[in-house]
């Protein structure tokens, strides 16, 4: 799944894609270099970053959606709202990418039910201006599982087929971005996405989105030294994308899509030659 952020606050690009005309371009490029999945999105969830009202969001990605459906792309609309989500429905995206897990927006699950699509349901406590003061866990693990495990158990009473549910662990949001010790959220889920997955006697498809953030520059940055920039993180985000396909996930959310299309193929060989019952 590659990434256009049609913002200009990204913490990832900087509003490099912040416009109609740059942000179809992007997405037709990454079409062209392998990835499955463009997910479009107008909102900035970067932390510390304040809600847009709807009709700047949908201005943003409309002319986006519809170009890019129109050329015959795999479109997801990444957006916590339902009027968005059903203009985007119309317009023929084939997913909605909810970071919010339908909190943000009562409304949703019940449209994206009726709309029919795969619904991504991500790990959230809370808006991205307040999010770090939520990321205290005994067991990060255990309660991301049973915190998604509630949030099926209502999108479903909405109308959400369960057999269009994706999980998101929501690497990042709420999350402590510690490289190593108890407070290694990130890196925890990452190393248990079968457990956070398997709910209800299901094992749920998982997206994984750790491109380009915080806790992995964590893992190099020096004492003294300025903090490594989010474009240095590409080489370990597709280490990353080796270790989550490796271990079982359905989708990775990237910025770039090259070396991660080569990880996601290095670890279905991986897979395909372990032998039954092998580690």
């Amino acid at each position: 799944m590659g990434v256009v952020n049609v913002t200009p606050d990204s913490f990832s690009d900087g509003g490099r894609w912040y416009g109609a005309g740059a942000a179809i371009e992007r997405g037709l490029e990454l079409i062209g270099q392998g990835a499955d999945i463009v997910d479009v999105g107008g909102e900035s969830t970067r932390p510390g970053a304040q809600r847009i009202p709807a009709d700047e969001e949908l201005r943003r990605v409309k002319p986006v959606i519809t170009e890019l459906v129109k050329a015959g792309a795999v479109v997801s609309v990444d957006t916590m709202r339902a009027q968005v989500a059903a203009w985007a429905a119309d317009a023929g995206v084939s997913l909605v990418n909810d970071v919010s897990g339908g909190l943000a927006d009562p409304y949703m699950p019940r449209l994206v039910g009726k709309a029919g699509l795969p619904y991504v349901v991500m790990h959230w406590r809370g808006h991205s201006h307040d999010m770090h003061a939520r990321a205290v866990y005994d067991d990060v693990v255990r309660e991301v599982h049973d915190e998604l495990a509630q949030r099926i158990d209502a999108v479903i009473a909405e109308g959400v087929d369960p057999s269009m549910i994706v999980l998101d662990p929501g690497l990042g949001f709420s999350k402590n971005p510690a490289a190593r010790g108890p407070d290694a959220h990130n890196w925890q889920l990452l190393a248990g996405l079968r457990e956070v997955a398997a709910i209800g006697g299901r094992d749920f498809p998982v997206l994984v989105g750790a491109s380009r953030k915080r806790h992995l520059s964590r893992l190099f940055d020096q004492e003294g030294t300025e903090p490594r920039s989010f474009l240095g993180n590409d080489a370990a985000t597709a280490a990353v994308t080796a270790l989550a396909a490796a271990g079982g996930a359905w989708c990775v959310r990237v910025h770039e899509v090259p070396a991660n299309a080569d990880a996601v193929r290095v670890a279905a060989a991986y897979r395909a030659a372990r032998r039954p019952g092998g580690a």
